[in-house]
């Protein structure tokens, strides 16, 4: 039960670290088009990105997949610039019927992605040792937890910006999309290594 703690809770303070929020950027432009009223898209969004993450840290972690971190740096600003631009442009089209099923393929493809930039980190935690699957699994359900509670937070904040504070929709989605933005444009520039 203690390893069970330890790597739960690793996985979520690998999420909630301040000095790795490019993930929480990434949560943010995945889910800001997205209120209380269909918090069950949220959590299926949610869930694909950590089977996409989950899937390339166990090839990651048994060294089936191995990328270049470098590569792997440089593709996670790409992921959140690109995500909060689909937000963008797509919000011009419908503030209706917000994103399609293609973000959902989005989510999924990003979370390989992503899963290489966890793979790290948790090698690191478990070393040598030869038991790795339960540990991956018990990291991978505490990132889940600390996405669960990111987006918990998104959808709140977008509920007191829109019935409190009465932003449309779709400037909630157009004005945060581009916050991130700004903050990923940097987190890129200090990416590219060639």
């Amino acid at each position: 039960m203690d390893n069970f703690i330890f790597f739960l809770k690793e996985g979520l303070f690998h999420v909630l670290d301040w000095n790795a929020y490019d993930h929480i950027l990434f949560l943010v432009a995945l889910t800001v088009v997205y209120d209380f009223k269909n918090w069950k898209k949220a959590l299926w969004l949610i869930t694909l990105f950590t089977i996409g993450h989950t899937l390339t840290l166990i090839l990651s972690t048994y060294k089936i997949v191995s990328i270049n971190s470098n590569w792997i740096e440089f593709l996670i600003p790409i992921t959140i610039i690109t995500t909060a631009l689909f937000n963008i442009f797509y919000v011009r089209k419908s503030t209706k019927n917000l994103k399609s099923n293609i973000n959902l393929i989005l989510a999924l493809f990003f979370g390989l992605i992503h899963g290489l930039a966890f793979a790290g980190g948790f090698k690191m935690l478990i070393g040598k040792s030869e038991s790795k699957l339960l540990p991956l699994l018990e990291f991978a359900l505490g990132i889940e937890f600390a996405q669960i509670s990111i987006v918990f937070i998104i959808l709140i904040l977008g509920f007191i910006t829109q019935n409190i504070l009465r932003f449309s929709k779709r400037d909630w989605i157009l004005i945060t999309s581009s916050i991130v933005i700004g903050v990923a444009l940097p987190i890129l520039k200090s990416a590219i290594f060639w």
